[in-house]
């Protein structure tokens, strides 16, 4: 049974970091691409970071530079560290995997196994 597990949400002030994790089980990490979605209230959901199988590294243009995804496949863990939060920031953060290689390269794929989210807050 696959199952993607977060944490590592919270409430923090603006300029402040996070470090999320997921981790996975019932199936091998290595052979699957993993991204973060966000969504806020009110908001589309958003694709915020993915690596995938073969190494590929892909994040959204509004968290470049300042979110950095990463994967410890004898962990079965999936990473994102989150710097100079902003209030902008605030949402759901979910991972979601698939066997695929087209979810970091794709817009649209949806993946079809998913966490249940951590909720980050940004806010003074």
């Amino acid at each position: 049974q696959v199952q993607l597990v977060e944490s590592g949400g919270g409430l923090v002030q603006p300029g402040s970091s996070l470090r999320l994790s997921c981790v996975a089980s019932g199936f091998t990490l290595e052979y699957y691409d993993i991204a973060w979605f966000r969504q806020a209230p009110g908001k589309e959901r958003e694709k915020v970071s993915c690596t995938g199988s073969g190494g590929s590294l892909t994040y959204a243009d509004s968290v470049k530079g300042r979110f950095t995804i990463s994967r410890d496949n004898a962990e079965n863990t999936v990473y994102l560290q989150m710097d100079s939060l902003q209030p902008d920031d605030t949402a759901v953060y979910y991972c979601a995997a698939d066997p695929l290689s087209i979810v970091c390269g794709s817009n649209y794929y949806i993946p079809n196994y998913w966490g249940q989210g951590t909720q980050v807050t940004v806010s003074s």
